[in-house]
């Protein structure tokens, strides 16, 4: 399994070519920034259509990353749908899907500004979540450290081609959007470069993850 590994707080993280986390010792994947539903909620607030599409190839990515690693958590930070009323109308293929991935495994649900409120597929639902030396959260909080969180969707660009990516410092990460109808914010933006420590990484996410000085 291709990937990019790397230090992090006192443990060994690895990027995956997808953009969800790894972390093997503690067989803990981590996805941020789903947004489940985008093109529904599009297509019911503003009229426009997108191919109604992402949720089955958001979810295939997602099943076949959980077969790969084997993992026993899935820790979710945020936004995993595009708005409540998403959630609340899921299809019945979709929400059978997620509870065939939670079977047997633990679940995260980490609340995010799209999705706060309880999810009701099983699972556990929190603000953020503590494990060893790591916190998860859905948006950063400057004063933390061990901290992974998501919410910004970061990209970078290399050689005229834009791809999501992963930050990471000596005292966060923030990930790369999952979902397959997310933007992204680039790296030079005010909001991450207040955040990132000036020798950051950008760990750009692909089939051979790359990581790169992050773009000022």
């Amino acid at each position: 399994m291709n990937g990019y590994s790397f230090p992090f707080a006192g443990t060994e993280l690895t990027l995956l070519p997808s953009g969800a986390l790894w972390w093997p010792t503690e067989r803990l994947l981590c996805v941020s920034d789903l947004h489940l539903g985008r093109s529904e909620r599009f297509a019911r607030n503003a009229g426009a259509l997108l191919p109604p599409y992402e949720i089955r190839d958001t979810l295939t990515r997602l099943e076949a990353d959980i077969e790969a690693t084997q993992t026993a958590r899935v820790v979710c930070l945020g936004d995993t749908f595009d708005d409540a009323a998403v959630l609340s109308g899921l299809a019945a293929d979709a929400t059978d899907w997620l509870i065939r991935l939670m079977a047997g495994r633990s679940w995260v649900w980490i609340e995010g500004n799209h999705d706060p409120g309880p999810v009701p597929l099983g699972g556990t639902h929190l603000v953020d979540f503590a494990h060893g030396p790591l916190t998860f959260r859905h948006i950063a909080a400057p004063s933390q450290t061990g901290e992974i969180s998501g919410h910004y969707h970061p990209k970078v660009s290399l050689r005229g081609r834009s791809r999501p990516c992963l930050l990471v410092d000596a005292v966060r990460v923030i990930l790369p959007a999952y979902g397959t109808y997310t933007g992204g914010l680039r790296t030079d933006a005010d909001a991450l470069a207040s955040l990132m420590g000036p020798r950051a990484l950008a760990v750009m996410t692909g089939p051979i993850p790359r990581p790169l000085p992050m773009p000022r």
